[in-house]
């Protein structure tokens, strides 16, 4: 079993003895600038006591050392350093880090994510972890993630969508298809029409970009009862498809129209040369 390093503690150190030989020597600003280079450098810098660099330290390990040890700095709370996360990232995905997906540690589970990011062979996984957790931050997080490739998705969230397991992320992730599928558009225009949420869903049609949508578009937005929000979204989605919509419409009696109106006011200069005021 492989020690496991603090390299994140070690390059501390250094930095701390590093700011205090040059104190003065660099502004706030510059400091934010350095301090990511120093690290960068630091990864490849002989470190006597592991008689590697730590780059070359995991660069040595296989992909299951690789693994166990994320999975022992997280248990042991021993911070996981950037060299560790980046010598799996470049392992492409191996099956044991997707098998911390499946896992109930939450912080396993975003390490993981973070890692394994956008790549293909995780997809399937990913989508299952949509199905059973109940972190809405890793919804979230893996719904970006798909989003990215949704045409790598498509087929497994098309089925899931099918059997109602968290539609609007399925009609969100299929969205983003970019390989046109009638099924697709089909799905999202039977949801757009049934919609409660109308801005939600002509989002849907506008990041989708098929320009058989317009005339429903245009029906919607033409409706006397849509409110100041929805009609925002229908027009956006219009223009994106390529439409556009000219018919003058008074919102001055809608309350989500006022309460926009009342926060965009112009708030009074107080950088000029008003005199000042003591505090």
């Amino acid at each position: 079993m492989k020690e496991l390093i603090d390299f994140d503690g070690m390059f501390d150190e250094k930095l701390a003895e590093y700011m205090e030989e040059n104190a003065g020597k660099y502004s706030e600003k510059q400091w934010e600038t350095l301090i990511p280079k120093l690290y960068k450098k630091f990864g490849d810098t002989f470190i006597k006591r592991v008689q590697n660099t730590p780059n070359g330290y995991y660069a040595a390990m296989t992909d299951e050392e690789l693994v166990d040890s994320l999975v022992r700095h997280v248990r042991e709370e021993i911070p996981v350093s950037d060299f560790l996360c980046r010598e799996l990232e470049r392992r492409d995905c191996p099956d044991s880090l997707l098998a911390l997906l499946q896992t109930d540690d939450q912080e396993l589970v975003t390490l993981a994510l973070n890692v394994v990011g956008g790549n293909p062979k995780a997809f399937p996984s990913y989508l299952e972890l949509i199905a059973k957790t109940e972190d809405e931050d890793v919804r979230d997080a893996v719904c970006e993630q798909l989003k990215s490739n949704a045409d790598a998705a498509k087929d497994r969230a098309l089925e899931l969508y099918a059997e109602g397991v968290e539609k609007d992320r399925m009609l969100e992730i299929l969205s983003r298809v970019k390989e046109r599928d009638d099924r697709i558009f089909e799905i999202l225009m039977r949801e757009f029409r049934l919609a409660e949420e109308i801005p939600l869903h002509a989002s849907y049609l506008a990041a989708y970009g098929d320009a058989r949508a317009l005339p429903v578009l245009m029906e919607t937005i033409d409706r006397e009862e849509i409110d100041y929000l929805e009609f925002q979204e229908l027009k956006y989605a219009i223009e994106a498809l390529g439409g556009e919509y000219t018919k003058p419409r008074d919102f001055s009696e809608d309350p989500y129209y006022l309460e926009i109106a009342e926060q965009s006011q112009i708030l009074p200069d107080f950088t000029g040369n008003e005199k000042k005021t003591d505090a």
